[in-house]
């Protein structure tokens, strides 16, 4: 089976470019818009151009006031519109992925069990290596919580030894 091309797109690397505001982990300005942008010219979305043309929006609190973050900046989010939109595409993408993934997994059950084998496999190196150093973590970690915990008794007992005193004969 041939990888489709767009499939094969999706895999090459490309130059890393300034960014703004990300959706979905993917630029609003770059690539968001100039792509909904594209799909209202060719029909085959109808966002309002009203969300196109100011995506981003102030974010209000249920009783209309508008919300601040901690530091004190106005909240703002994408235009429900946009966001909507976003989810669609988001949705119909983990289809798509797992629709090649199918067709792969019985068009080439024998290609794609070997290569699952072979990650397995890979796999275990690793895996053996991250459980040895929680192990060593955990016991550094509990030897660290002992010996403060020595140290603590160890300046309090004096206190306490001064602090009794000999009863008094009458």
């Amino acid at each position: 089976m041939n990888t489709p091309s767009h499939i094969s797109a999706l895999l090459q690397p490309t130059a890393s470019k300034p960014t703004g505001r990300k959706v979905w982990s993917i630029d609003l300005e770059t690539v968001w818009i100039p792509f909904f942008l594209a799909t209202n010219t060719t029909k085959a979305t109808a966002i309002p151009s009203d969300a196109l043309g100011a995506p981003m929006r102030l974010a209000y609190d249920k009783d209309g006031e508008v919300k601040f973050t901690k530091s004190g900046r106005p909240s703002m989010k994408v235009a429900t519109e946009v966001a909507a939109q976003v989810k669609t595409v988001r949705e119909n993408f983990v289809a798509n992925l797992q629709s090649f993934t199918g067709k792969v997994r019985t068009q080439e059950k024998d290609a794609f069990k070997t290569e699952v084998e072979a990650a397995q496999k890979a796999a275990e190196p690793i895996a053996q290596k991250m459980d040895d150093d929680l192990t060593m973590a955990y016991l550094r970690l509990q030897e660290k919580a002992e010996c403060e915990a020595q140290a603590q008794a160890a300046t309090e007992a004096p206190i306490e030894a001064e602090t009794e005193k000999e009863p008094v004969a009458a």
